[in-house]
Order: C-alpha cells, then structure tokens, then sequence
C-alpha cells in the first residue's frame, strides 16, 4: 500500500434501515494514508454507521466502494480489510467477550493465525505499549470503564492494523485516562478516523475535522460545534483562538 495513496474511497454510498430514511445518502468520502481525520456530527447522522459500512457489518445499498485500491462488493472481499483495519467500537462491552484481558487481547493474533505463544507476546507487548502492563490477569466484565476502553484499544492494536476506526474512545474516560489516550493516538504511526463530540479531544489528536450530517461528509468550509460558546471554522488549514493559542495542526 502506497503509504499516502487513497485507502478508503467511497462514491455515492447508500444505507437505510429497514423503513427508514436513509441514514448514509450518496455519501463521498476519500480517505489517505497519513490522515488523521476527525469526524463531528450529531447524534442519528450516521457516524457509527459509516465506518460499519467500511467493515461490512452493514450492507450498503448502492453506491461504489474501493479499500485499498481495491473493489469492495462480496462478502468475502471484506476479509483483507477486517485484517488491515481494525474498528473500536463506541461500547467496549461489544468488544470484549473473554473471561480475562490476556484472552480478550490475544483473541485477535489467534485469528490471524498466530501460535498461542506468539499470540501472548503480541498481547504482553500491546499492553505494555498502552501502559496496560499488569493488566493481563484481570477479570474483564470488573475494569472500570476507562480500563475497558484502554483494554478495547488494546484488542485493536494486537491485531497490527494499518488504518483504526475509532468510534467515541473518550466515552467514559476520566481526565487522566483521556490524557492517556491523547498521548497514546499522538504517538501511533497509524492513520486513522476518530469519530467524537469533544472537539477539544479533536484538536489534540486529529489533522482536520470533518462534520457529517443528513447522510453526508462536509469538508472545509463547514462551520464545526464548539465545546466554547462560539462555533468556527476548521477544516484542511491552521485553527487559533486568541485567548489560548494554536489547537490546530497544519495536514
């Protein structure tokens, strides 16, 4: 994979439910290596939706989907990019299933084929990285929540993605575990899109900011919610405010 080529190119993409409106309407959305890209809207506008579209967990009815240079339409075609592209989902009782966190983390490496041994390593290793270590006997449905969502993380990364969807990683995190996680994403050689209502959190972590509402991604000139009173502009391009310096981050 061209490490700054186009990953996720969406043309036109459809999903409703079931006697619903649609909730993703001829979506566009292009996705390159090397982005990291935030993703606002509010609640029902298809955020969730989008990126289980991407994993096939949902099936989109129309429209035009290549990952990875590669036409997405069967099934089967979804199993390279559930190997490339790992998904947080937005409740971490969702992902972890395991009696303990060694299992929980270790589960992904088993089913990529790795040995138990190698599995472990990967597991230990992972944890370790997210400042997770002494971690691996605990009982999972007992973590706390920001425990459970560090611990989800960690599912993710053991399995080495190249891309992460990350679906509202800060729900439930105390200040110093969403400090953690700010330092933990800024420090990946990963790309990625991080869906979130904390912009702060955004601007931290993310190179632009997208907002996605009646179905659809708007770039650049969007004017973008903010946690203060006002609301500004941010897209592909420097952000400041006068009263607390720069947030943004030049792509």
């Amino acid at each position: 994979m061209d490490k700054n080529g186009l990953i996720v190119d969406l043309q036109d993409v459809s999903f409703s439910y079931p006697g619903r409106a649609p909730v993703l309407d001829e979506l566009n959305l292009s996705f390159y290596g090397g982005d990291r890209m935030g993703l606002m809207g509010p609640n029902g506008s298809g955020k969730t939706t989008l990126f289980h579209v991407i994993m096939g967990l949902l099936k989109r009815s129309s429209g035009r989907m290549d990952i990875f240079g590669r036409p997405i339409n069967e099934r089967q075609d979804f199993r390279e990019v559930r190997q490339r592209i790992g998904l947080l989902f937005q409740d971490a009782d969702d992902q972890l299933f395991s009696p303990t966190v060694l299992e929980d983390v270790a589960f992904g490496p088993l089913n990529l084929g790795k040995s138990q041994e190698e599995a472990k390593t990967i597991a230990l290793r992972t944890l370790q990285s997210l400042g997770l270590a002494g971690f691996e006997d605990r009982i999972t449905y007992k973590l706390s929540g920001g425990e459970k969502r560090l611990v989800s993380l960690a599912t993710v990364m053991a399995m080495e993605p190249e891309i992460l969807l990350l679906d509202e990683p800060t729900t439930g995190l105390d200040e110093p575990t969403e400090k953690r996680l700010v330092e933990i994403l800024q420090g990946l050689d990963l790309s990625y899109i991080l869906v979130s209502h904390n912009i702060d959190f955004l601007m931290k972590t993310t190179d632009f900011i997208t907002y996605m509402s009646y179905g659809k991604i708007s770039l650049d000139e969007e004017a973008i919610p903010h946690t203060h009173v006002h609301v500004h502009r941010h897209g592909r391009y420097d952000h400041r405010h006068n009263n607390s310096g720069p947030h943004g981050k030049k792509q």
